[in-house]
């Protein structure tokens, strides 16, 4: 069988269609030389040798026949038959053994036996530009030794098929069957800290400044909304910090003594103390800028702290995706020089040529 797994650092842009726009990322941020922590993707080709190898058009095909939408028992009962389908089906032994290797190459490359990854669907369909899939597909994270690194994959195939992606897909008139699933495997990180950086200003589409909200531990509460981050704005030329406003943090996701990341409480002072160094700030703002550099346009940055590494080499990224709202907006030029704020023409100078940069 061809390979079915690609290392972030054999990424090129004729994968993306195979790997799906997360591990696109990740291998083209790898490939430009910024901060990215180490791993694979299982392609779709992995996704559709197991689905060929099930026969799992057939059952897809009886399961779903007559689905009433409208229904959400009738699709919560569906839906819910074809994840433990997927997440019991045998993987074709080629398969299999691509993931285990890359998995055990991994561990060698980091020198961790049993390495602790994050495994995260990366769809195909999340860069459809008509869809709405982003965030609906599984993460699973500090999962290690290869079974559990085999399941989760398969547990992030079977959610293609959650109850919102199945109905949408009715709704849109997409082919059940033509959908397909990347995997990432990417070596965990343990963040002291983690967030966010919009590399304009999203209150006011400001591109003189990086915005970057933070929280303590891992940045799954920041993305998901459930914990109230600390808010910093920093000057883009300068990288000085402009202003920070820090919110009472009463909880934050981090792993436990067994081994899993749980929501938890913080105790005392540190739930109102500010998660980020203006060090550490800086150092965000800096890389954030090399990336809107490196793609020609605003970028929306996923970005962590790891407690693994040595302070000053110990920022991370870990997504990086084109800014979606202000980006969108027609740009406001100045007709007459009366008016005209000399500072802001200097930093428009500054900036335009990142709209210079052709695909």
């Amino acid at each position: 069988m061809a390979d079915v797994t690609m290392w972030f650092e054999g990424y090129w842009p004729g994968l993306k269609a195979e790997v799906g726009g997360k591990a696109a990322s990740l291998g083209e941020m790898t490939g430009a030389g910024l901060p990215v922590p180490p791993g694979f993707a299982v392609t779709t080709a992995g996704y559709r040798a197991a689905h060929d190898a099930a026969d799992l058009d057939a059952t897809l095909a009886r399961l779903l026949h007559g689905l009433d939408v409208s229904d959400t028992a009738q699709v919560s009962a569906v839906c819910g038959e074809i994840r433990d389908v997927i997440r019991l089906m045998p993987l074709p032994g080629d398969v299999e053994s691509q993931i285990r290797e890359h998995y055990e190459q991994l561990c060698r490359k980091c020198d961790v036996e049993d390495l602790p990854v994050a495994v995260r669907s990366s769809a195909t369909s999340e860069d459809s530009p008509d869809a709405s899939f982003a965030g609906e597909h599984d993460t699973y994270l500090w999962v290690r030794g290869g079974d559990a690194v085999v399941d989760a994959v398969r547990r992030c195939w079977a959610s293609l098929f959650t109850d919102r992606a199945t109905c949408y897909r009715v709704e849109m008139g997409y082919e059940h069957r033509s959908v397909e699933m990347a995997v990432v495997i990417q070596k965990m990180v343990r963040p002291i800290s983690a967030g966010v950086a919009f590399t304009l200003n999203p209150a006011n589409g400001d591109r003189s400044q990086v915005a970057i909200d933070a929280a303590w531990g891992f940045g799954e509460g920041v993305v998901s909304g459930e914990v109230t981050p600390d808010n910093f704005l920093v000057d883009k030329v300068l990288l000085e910090v402009t202003k920070r406003d820090i919110s009472h943090k009463a909880h934050e996701y981090r792993l436990t003594d067994h081994d899993t990341v749980e929501k938890v409480g913080i105790d005392g002072e540190r739930a109102d103390t500010p998660c980020m160094t203006d060090a550490q700030l800086k150092a965000v703002a800096a890389l954030a800028k090399t990336a809107e550099r490196h793609y020609g346009c605003p970028q929306d940055i996923e970005w962590a702290v790891d407690s693994d590494l040595p302070e000053g080499e110990n920022i991370i990224l870990l997504q990086a995706r084109p800014e979606t709202v202000w980006s969108k907006k027609p740009r406001k030029t100045v007709t007459g020089s009366a008016d005209r704020d000399p500072m802001a023409s200097i930093v428009s100078t500054l900036m335009n040529p990142l709209h210079t940069k052709k695909d």
